[in-house]
């Protein structure tokens, strides 16, 4: 098992024990839905509703190695739990709030990456729209691996909705066009593959 895995293993399994509800997000959830890719780190969200945080935090930073300059003080403030694994690799839990990361992980599903490594993933929906709202470059390459791999899959009024949602949050109207400019695309490339050999 690859040091990554058995990183996110170790952190989902404490987290389950604990009764901490939670999944793995970003890279990880990216080459279950996507096109598979290298990820250096661990992505999870854990809900953590306003109010709850502190206990969670102390958890977390009791049982791990943390990261960075006070770390207690960072997660409280930016809602994310830096810390590192037994074998080295960082993991980021996100400490989740809103009704979007809560249903998220409320959707995830497990799935095997390799023979006895069985992690709770977000859903390929859930994964497009946590892309979409993060925006960085490789966040929108794994859209276009998403809606390749899961064309025809995916909840397009559901993504639509929630994607809806956060242009209006963040006053961002373009942010949900990544993801159209590639269901556009893989539904083209799609239509191509379909159409009869010598057909105009």
């Amino acid at each position: 098992m690859s040091e990554l895995l058995a990183a996110a293993m170790e952190v989902c399994e404490w987290l389950d024990q604990q009764g901490f509800r939670s999944c793995v997000i970003g890279g990880l959830a990216a080459q279950r839905w996507g096109e598979p890719r290298l990820t250096g780190d661990v992505d999870v969200t854990v809900v953590a509703e306003i109010g709850t945080e502190e206990p969670i935090v102390d958890a977390c930073l009791a049982r791990f190695a943390a990261r960075g300059d006070d770390p207690r003080e960072f997660a409280l403030r930016y809602r994310v739990v830096r810390i590192r694994a037994s074998n080295g690799v960082d993991i980021d839990v996100a400490l989740g709030a809103s009704s979007f990361e809560i249903a998220s992980i409320a959707r995830a599903t497990p799935y095997e990456f390799e023979p006895g490594c069985v992690l709770r993933t977000c859903s390929a929906d859930d994964l497009i729209v946590h892309k979409a709202v993060a925006g960085r470059n490789q966040d929108l390459l794994d859209i276009k691996g998403i809606v390749n791999r899961q064309l025809g899959k995916l909840n397009l009024v559901y993504i639509r909705r929630w994607l809806a949602t956060f242009a209006e949050i963040t006053e961002n109207p373009d942010l949900a066009r990544p993801f159209e400019e590639a269901l556009k695309a893989a539904e083209a490339i799609a239509a191509k593959r379909k159409k009869p050999q010598g057909a105009p």
